[in-house]
């Protein structure tokens, strides 16, 4: 019998079910996305070249709908295999085919390709973040009148990935700590915003005509279609709930992680989001336009400086800098987040050998998988590089981003209903929500499939770039396992196989 590699006894158990709840709120950082994202959602057009930006509340109801759907299942999941160690949903799909009586091939087939798909998210992510640190960062500079090139642009991008990496090369102890006055600084921040935005709508001291006659007509959705295309790009700011099951072997207790899911989603998504973006919906008027927003780098700050020099007579300037501070914390908690899980999740699945087994090398001192991190960094550094050349470079990595999350997402919600079909549970828990969860990723990705054949201008060239990008994906996965696995055997979990009946215990790589 080769030796059998382990996942867990080697990380540091130091999350509480606080640090698991903010590590993954980390991520779900609507501090910085009402900042980063609104300009991507704001540009968005339609085939007809219509702004699908009035849909952009009611897209983001749709996707935090499906984002709870898919979280249920994270979340039992977890609670099913809280010795999950760093597998996550790659964890997930091995040991639901083998309690389904799955042969090892199978299992292994399936595990590789929730493990294939979990990069085309997990890696992708943190590149993105990187991107929008480099979009803030110019538009604050160019606000103070520094110009920034192209090439200065690259620098900041990657000086960001630095940084980031350097403390998640230190242990996930100081980046929760790190993330815990992020989260406070961003929520604080994003009310404060949200009372000025609603103070200059109900005030009015501009006498503009605002878009919408009375704020609760920006709740209601004027367009079905819009608001799929919405609800796809909207999902980017709300993934990052299922992040924590990667974290299992540094909680305390495992069976806190199902309940720091749903705990990290209704704070982050029902309450900041569903309040920040309302408020800046019922803010946009006819001197400030969704037009105006989708060529601006940072609505947000704008909206903040106009209501402040509106109501106060001046400030709005200083005041936009402080938010602008908070929002740069809030990027570097989430990048991190992000970042923290992808190394862990590829850890996993180095250490099973269906990635190069380097990827799962420690850092004897701080627990942290030192090689998969300052990978993820330079990775991260070269998407981010190439996504704050152009909003349709970033809007292209956005995308596909997205794409790796439904899909992930689709075949989990498959996942939790193999997994969940045996236990003594409601219909509604074992397969209603879950399959529920799976159709609405579906439909997402769909979404994202028609942007790129009918959907106009930018968006369109984007939507289709990231099709053929997750293709390209997908056939060297594909290859990759049948080379590798062919050479190599794969059993990072020691499941009980058929020989258990018999009272025998074996690994898979017996």
């Amino acid at each position: 019998m080769t030796e059998q590699p382990q996942t867990q006894g080697q990380m540091k158990k130091t999350l509480t079910l606080t640090g698991l709840t903010i590590n993954a709120m980390a991520l779900i950082a609507p501090g910085a996305f009402l900042w980063l994202n609104y300009q991507t959602q704001a540009a968005q057009i339609d085939p007809s070249g219509a702004s699908t930006a009035p849909d952009i509340w009611f897209g983001l109801l749709v996707a935090l709908i499906l984002s709870f759907l898919t979280a249920a299942s994270y979340s039992w999941l977890a609670r099913r295999y809280p010795d999950a160690g760093t597998g996550s949903s790659y964890y997930f799909a091995q040991r639901a085919l083998l309690d389904r009586g799955a042969s090892n091939r199978k299992a292994r087939s399936a595990k590789f390709l929730v493990g294939w798909l979990s990069h085309l998210y997990y890696w992708v992510y943190p590149g993105v973040m990187v991107a929008f640190m480099g979009f803030f960062m110019t538009y604050i500079l160019q606000t103070v009148g520094v110009a920034i090139s192209p090439l200065e642009q690259i620098a900041i991008v990657v000086l960001f990935a630095l940084i980031v990496g350097l403390i998640a090369y230190r242990g996930i102890q100081g980046s929760t700590n790190t993330n815990l006055i992020i989260n406070i600084v961003q929520l604080v921040m994003l009310v404060g915003v949200s009372i000025l935005a609603l103070s200059y709508r109900f005030i009015n001291p501009q006498h503009v005509t605002f878009y919408f006659s009375n704020p609760a007509a920006s709740l209601a959705p004027t367009n079905l279609s819009h608001v799929l295309f919405q609800a796809s790009l909207a999902i980017l700011v709300l993934v990052g709930f299922e992040s924590i099951t990667a974290l299992t072997s540094e909680a305390k207790n495992p069976k806190d992680v199902p309940k720091a899911i749903i705990l990290s989603l209704v704070i982050q998504g029902a309450f900041a989001y569903l309040l920040g973006f309302f408020a800046i919906q019922a803010w946009i008027n006819d001197k400030y336009t969704f037009g105006m927003a989708a060529v601006s780098a940072g609505p947000l700050g704008d909206i903040v400086r106009i209501s402040t020099d509106a109501l106060f007579g001046g400030g709005g300037f200083a005041i936009m800098l402080i938010v602008a501070a908070a929002v740069v914390a809030a990027v570097l908690g989430t990048t991190l987040a992000c970042l923290n899980t992808g190394v862990r999740v590829t850890y996993a699945i180095s250490r099973d050998t269906e990635v190069p087994e380097s990827l799962g090398k420690l850092n004897p001192r701080y627990g942290t998988p030192a090689v998969g991190t300052w990978v993820l960094t330079a990775v991260s550094a070269i998407i981010g590089a190439f996504g704050v050349l152009s909003l349709r470079n970033l809007t292209t990595i956005i995308l596909l981003s997205n794409f790796g999350t439904f899909l992930l997402y689709g075949v989990t919600c498959i996942v939790a209903v193999l997994a969940l079909s045996r236990e003594r549970r409601s219909v509604l828990t074992k397969y209603v929500v879950p399959i529920a969860g799976f159709f609405a990723n579906i439909v997402m990705m769909i979404a994202v499939i028609w942007l790129g054949f009918i959907g106009g201008g930018d968006t369109q060239l984007a939507a289709l770039s990231a099709i053929i990008i997750t293709a390209v994906w997908m056939l060297i996965g594909f290859g990759y396992y049948y080379a590798n696995s062919r050479s190599k055997q794969s059993a990072i979990f020691p499941f009980p196989g058929k020989e258990e009946a018999d009272g025998k215990k074996h690994s898979i790589n017996e």
